[in-house]
């Protein structure tokens, strides 16, 4: 066993193009270190609908010059079976470690294969690539980036001639093609032959922003702004300019893209702590909301003053919000979200008399909604132009609550006036997650496991109305791995996370509200549920 791994070790250390890797891998090798070398080589990073996405470093189990040549190979040989023999691949990427170099070896194997490649000019957010594509008239995207994941992860993420995310059969048949891949010596890599954008298509995006804004609608509200270390910051900034908004003030500790995402310990505005200077710059200049990207800034996160905390909104709540605005703008067309987002969205829209969507979760499906005019995850993902790009979009969003807030501010209300309102006219609809993330994903098989095989027939006191495996599949849904329970007044989806080790339960109640005087006691109740649900849920899942 331990010669067949020097002997697998030796064979990638003989093909690896990185110093950086290659050096790595040499002194594993001469320590005859068994242990990290298993963990490197006990198989490959399987590319799936998430396309990739690991820790950084050499060997198969980790991203790498190697691991991103091969999925750009396989990602050509794919194409062109599918008869796209000389089409367009653009390619973008985020300011990690890697970033650069993983887009220009996928323009280099693109080139080599006979296909056109062009690359954005520097880092920029996710949301301009996808962008790029449908304004290109590309056959396919790639988008080097880990989000907000921790700072030593990185991935790759694949986008079709749509313009949206690949799902299901192009994933495996891409994987497949990774797979029959032998040698990286027989991957054709030139030096040079493809393009490297100039700021055009960034201008075109620019242009399509001030599209998803009222004409002539108030613009006042102020913002504090941060950019999480990513790289929003100078695309969000050109479109608040545009649009003629306040300048946001800067978070200036978090402004500038650094990979080592020094001020927190994970770069997503959801996890604890990763807000705490954007709360400190509010309380010193007072503005109206904070807004915040993830590091790719496709995600956007709003914090608002409640008496005089500063608050995270959720993903729901945002997601109420931009939908009432919509509605009161008069938007047509469907809204659409993922089945571990709010109901309320469902009511908002039935009550506009709108077409409404549920999906599996991920933009890939919610971008694929027939006549799509707003969509929103409840991981601060929001889709406000889908003509322009068939993702989450956090520069967009960004710009539409701050266009809501500035109207409310107008008529002296605020974003959490709005939600009140909201909650007497539907119901208040409150949601929170049990997010337990794990060392040993056998947690999570483990967890799904004791569910299924013994089911919870009640949960806080509410009976289990309806249980559904959702690996069947239902008559709207494609198979998935997770479970949903219909209760008397609530609902929750547990499901193990496609992007980190994480087990993810959505947990929602809905509590009846007859007038603005009963929100209080209404919250209250709705706190308890969730908290009760939150109990018996671990303990039925053993977690």
């Amino acid at each position: 066993m331990h010669d067949d791994l020097i002997a697998k070790a030796s064979a990638w250390l003989a093909e690896d193009p990185d110093p950086e890797t290659r050096d790595e891998l040499a002194k594993l090798i001469e320590a005859g270190d068994v242990t990290e070398l298993s963990a490197r080589f006990s198989g490959t990073l399987q590319f799936g609908t998430a396309g990739l996405r690991g820790e950084l470093g050499a060997g198969p189990m980790r991203m790498n010059r190697s691991v991103v040549i091969r999925a750009a190979a396989g990602l050509a040989a794919y194409l062109k079976k599918n008869g796209q023999t000389d089409g367009l691949v653009v390619i973008g990427y985020d300011a990690r470690h890697k970033s650069a170099d993983f887009a220009r070896d996928t323009a280099a194997v693109m080139t080599g294969a006979g296909l056109r490649a062009a690359v954005l000019p520097r880092p920029l957010p996710t949301p301009v690539l996808a962008f790029a594509i449908r304004h290109l008239g590309a056959v396919a995207g790639v988008e080097v980036t880990a989000s907000h994941n921790p700072p030593r992860d990185n991935g790759y993420k694949v986008y079709l001639g749509d313009g949206s995310q690949i799902v299901p059969p192009a994933d495996a048949e891409i994987a497949a093609e990774i797979d029959a891949i032998v040698s990286l010596n027989d991957v054709p890599r030139p030096d040079a032959g493809w393009e490297t954008l100039d700021d055009a298509v960034l201008d075109a995006y620019l242009a399509r922003t001030d599209a998803v804004l009222a004409p002539d609608s108030p613009r006042t509200a102020r913002t504090v702004y941060t950019a999480m270390h990513g790289v929003g910051k100078d695309v969000l900034l050109a479109a608040f300019a545009r649009a003629g908004f306040p300048e946001p003030v800067l978070v200036a500790e978090q402004a500038d893209p650094d990979p080592d995402f020094p001020t927190v310990a994970f770069p997503n505005p959801e996890e604890p702590g990763a807000m705490d200077l954007a709360f400190a710059q509010a309380r010193a200049t007072d503005p109206a909301l904070i807004i915040a990207n993830d590091p790719d800034a496709d995600r956007c996160a709003v914090a608002v003053k409640d008496g005089d905390a500063w608050r995270m909104l959720r993903g729901d709540e945002v997601g109420a919000l931009l939908a009432a605005h919509l509605v009161a703008r008069g938007a047509t067309g469907t809204f659409a979200e993922s089945i571990v987002s709010s109901s309320l969205l469902g009511r908002i829209a039935e009550k506009a008399n709108l077409p409404y969507e549920e999906t599996l979760t991920g933009f890939k499906w919610i971008a694929r909604v027939d006549g799509l005019r707003y969509g929103y995850e409840e991981a601060l993902g929001y889709c406000v132009d889908p003509e322009g790009v068939r993702d989450k979009d956090g520069i967009t969003a960004a710009l539409l609550i701050t266009e809501l807030a500035s109207a409310l501010k107008e008529q002296n209300r605020t974003l959490l006036d709005l939600l009140d309102d909201l909650a007497v006219e539907h119901g208040l609809h409150a949601t929170d997650q049990l997010s337990v993330r794990v060392q040993d994903l056998s947690v999570i098989s483990d967890a799904m496991r004791r569910l299924r095989e013994q089911p919870p027939t009640e949960l806080a006191g509410l009976a289990i109305t309806r249980a559904e495996d959702l690996t069947q599949g239902t008559d709207k849904l494609p198979p998935t791995d997770g479970l949903r329970y219909t209760l008397d007044g609530a609902r929750v989806i547990v499901r193990p996370s496609g992007t980190e080790p994480k087990l993810k339960c959505y947990l929602e109640v809905v509590v009846p509200v007859a007038t603005h005087a009963d929100l209080p006691a209404a919250h209250t109740r709705a706190a308890e549920l969730l908290a009760a649900i939150k109990r018996d849920l671990s303990a039925a899942a053993g977690i």
